[in-house]
């Protein structure tokens, strides 16, 4: 698969303890973006954060929370992420999603030997 110079990022912000289909939520959303065909999705626990309703997420040691921050960010072309965003919009019911342009400088795997 190759991507063009000019891609899309979506970033999705949701917390560690969401879920859908009885599933993490993130780990869904991941599986969907492959189900999908999409480039390439990474996922990012975050130290400390807040959303829309200002509750503070912490990792502090006398605060353990077990809701942190998550960010998944999906990369691919703008026709992809747009008809990917439609198909996870209803099971994130508490998150924030942007789309950014990108420049893709390289998509590559390294060659399997055998």
């Amino acid at each position: 698969m190759t991507l063009p110079k000019e891609g899309k990022l979506l970033r999705i912000f949701i917390g560690e303890s969401d879920k859908y289909q009885k599933m993490p939520l993130f780990e869904w959303i991941v599986r969907k973006a492959r189900t999908e065909e999409l480039a390439g999705a990474t996922v990012l626990r975050g130290l400390e954060g807040y959303g829309a309703n200002s509750r503070l997420h912490t990792a502090k040691i006398l605060r353990l929370s077990s809701d942190l921050p998550i960010v998944i960010e999906i990369i691919d072309t703008e026709e992809k992420i747009e008809a990917f965003l439609p198909l996870i919009e209803d099971a994130i019911t508490d998150g924030l999603a942007t789309v950014e342009k990108v420049q893709v400088r390289f998509y590559r795997a390294a060659e399997k030997s055998e």
